[in-house]
């Protein structure tokens, strides 16, 4: 396959190569017959005839360049037809060049697989020598070790009888001394326990008294600590209103029974976030009213401790009507 499309690829090459060295034959051009009529008898002119000359050599010309032509087209067939058999002999030389190296690996293939095979018999054949020996060596010293080993084990037996009958009265006197010390020692943890019982108790009943001691503390703290923070938001809270008042101009459509109430939200610096109206009056210009005069204020009057303006002027609403502003 690979040969194949090698040889098509040279024949291409080599009829483009052809095709780019051949000069286009060019068309003769057309003759041209002047004449004249001189008297009754024709006579040829000289000058029809020596443009019938260059006619006809040019003619001649062309002839001879066809025929150039055609033998460099023969002489590059000739060449592609010679290059085509080579290629196709050199596939058939390099096909029965890789048949035989097929040939000659399944020859040593054959080979090594035969001396691999007589390697492994003679090995198995060694294995199974060696297996027999080594089963014959393990059985004699399996022999010789039973026979040690029943000799330990009997003056193993002794030893341990004589062990035994030591651990015996070693194991009463020592069950006699733990009885007697765990005895003791019970003893000596319920006087412990009791004593840390009542220890726990007075320290349980100290613990509750200190907790309740911190309790009534914090709580009076924490009603000092709202009751100044109520008193700081009530102040600014009276700041506020009154710059709403001074900054809200009530439309002229307003009445006293319009009331429009709007949510602020402020930075710790004081600065407006959002102005948003909660509550409608019913009447646009009111509602609108009531939303510039909060806007109008560039920054709010809020106490400095953090506490009392996240409780209190995070977030709140004010009610805005002819008569009060709260």
């Amino acid at each position: 396959m690979v040969m194949s499309v090698a040889l098509h690829l040279l024949i291409v090459g080599i009829a483009l190569a052809g095709w780019s060295w051949t000069s286009p034959i060019s068309e003769p051009e057309p003759r041209t017959i002047s004449a004249r009529l001189v008297s009754p008898e024709p006579r040829p002119s000289p000058v029809v005839d020596e443009q019938d000359q260059r006619d006809r050599e040019q003619e001649r010309r062309q002839q001879q360049e066809r025929e150039r032509q055609q033998q460099e087209a023969e002489r590059r067939r000739q060449q592609e037809e010679q290059a085509r058999r080579e290629a196709e002999r050199q596939a058939q030389e390099q096909a029965r060049q890789r048949e035989e190296e097929r040939k000659r690996q399944e020859a040593q293939a054959r080979e090594r697989a035969e001396q691999q095979a007589r390697e492994q018999e003679a090995a198995r054949q060694k294995a199974e020598a060696e297996a027999k020996e080594r089963e014959r060596q393990r059985a004699e010293e399996e022999r010789k070790r039973q026979e040690e080993a029943k000799r330990k084990a009997e003056e193993e037996k002794r030893r341990q009888e004589e062990r035994r009958r030591q651990e015996e009265a070693e194991r009463k006197r020592q069950e006699e001394a733990a009885r007697q010390e765990a005895e003791r020692k019970r003893q000596e943890a319920e006087r412990r326990l009791r004593e840390q019982q009542l220890e726990a108790l007075a320290e349980e009943s100290r613990r509750e008294r200190e907790a309740e001691a911190r309790r009534q503390q914090e709580a009076a703290a924490a009603r000092a600590r709202e009751a100044q923070m109520l008193s700081e938001s009530e102040k600014y809270q009276a700041l506020i209103r009154e710059r709403l008042s001074q900054a809200w101009y009530p439309p002229s459509s307003a009445t006293e029974d319009m009331t429009a109430r709007v949510q602020i939200t402020l930075l710790p610096t004081g600065e407006l976030v959002n102005a948003r109206l909660v509550s409608s009056s019913g009447n646009t210009a009111f509602d609108n009213s009531a939303l510039g005069a909060v806007r109008s204020l560039s920054r709010y009057p809020i106490p400095s401790d953090r506490d009392t303006f996240e409780r209190y002027f995070r977030q709140f609403t004010i009610e805005f009507n002819p008569q009060r502003l709260r």
